[in-house]
């Protein structure tokens, strides 16, 4: 087991690496021009049928390796979310287990967001181009996205953003506290088993509520909302324990004595 000033800084580095690629994962999805907006250049081969697109060369390679980049980030966050390779990476790296599996998601999403090919000449599945529609609904889309950003690190903070980093494992290691997850009651845990991606609604209205729906931007809403979706599996008693635990925090938060 490495020294505690050694785990500090590692557990530390993955957090700023996550929290970096979080922020441009927002400017990639939501602040960047839109992945499927068309060029004015491009705007008459955009109108081509989509089995005419997928047959267009400078069409489908980017796509495939659009589709390659996404595989890779799938393929990494859920392997490495299994119990084989979790007890193995416990077994090598102990608590930096979870650190280590939050630098290596954000890494591959950096991968993802640096090398994306845009396909400004495929075809779009729907577009606002005349008015007032093209004022008013990039509007609607940008407040919506604020929105759900918003909710996101509500909810994040709600699950325990520094315990999803990896960093309160690696602080309760060093204080000797043990391991946080067996503090937390079974239906804690419960909730946590079926619910891998707390955010998922908020990140559905990101991916598909755009002005342009693009190819590569159609491609990169399909495939992750199929991840979601099948990365979920809550029931009811996970809602009423989600509830209480909302509600709990919400009193915390609204308490006389909360900030001084």
């Amino acid at each position: 087991m490495a020294p505690a000033l050694l785990l500090i800084p590692a557990a530390l580095a993955s957090f700023i690496l996550a929290f970096g690629t979080g922020v441009e994962f927002v400017r990639f999805t939501s602040l960047r021009p839109l992945l499927g907006r068309i060029s004015e250049s491009g705007s008459p081969d955009a109108r081509q049928g989509w089995l005419a697109a997928l047959q267009d060369q400078s069409i489908l390679v980017p796509l495939v390796w659009d589709l390659g980049l996404l595989l890779l980030f799938v393929g990494q966050h859920s392997l490495m979310a299994t119990e084989t390779v979790k007890e193995w990476m416990s077994r090598y790296f102990g608590v930096l287990q979870r650190s280590l599996y939050v630098a290596c998601t954000a890494l591959a999403l950096q991968l993802v967001m640096r090398y994306w090919e845009p396909v400004p000449r495929g075809p779009v599945l729907w577009e606002t181009r005349t008015e007032p529609w093209a004022t008013w609904v990039p509007l609607l889309c940008f407040v919506l996205h604020v929105i759900s950003w918003l909710l996101i690190f509500s909810i994040l903070l709600v699950f325990d953003y520094a315990e999803l980093m990896g960093l309160k494992q690696v602080y309760y290691h060093v204080l000797g506290l043990g391991e946080p997850l067996a503090l937390k009651s079974p239906r804690a845990l419960r909730l946590f088993s079926h619910l891998r991606h707390p955010v998922c609604v908020e990140l559905l209205t990101v991916l598909w509520v755009v002005p342009t729906l693009g190819t590569d931007r159609l491609l990169l809403a399909l495939l992750l909302t199929l991840y979601l979706g099948l990365a979920h599996g809550l029931d009811q008693h996970d809602l009423r324990y989600l509830r209480a635990q909302l509600q709990r925090k919400l009193h915390l938060l609204s308490a006389p004595g909360w900030g001084g």
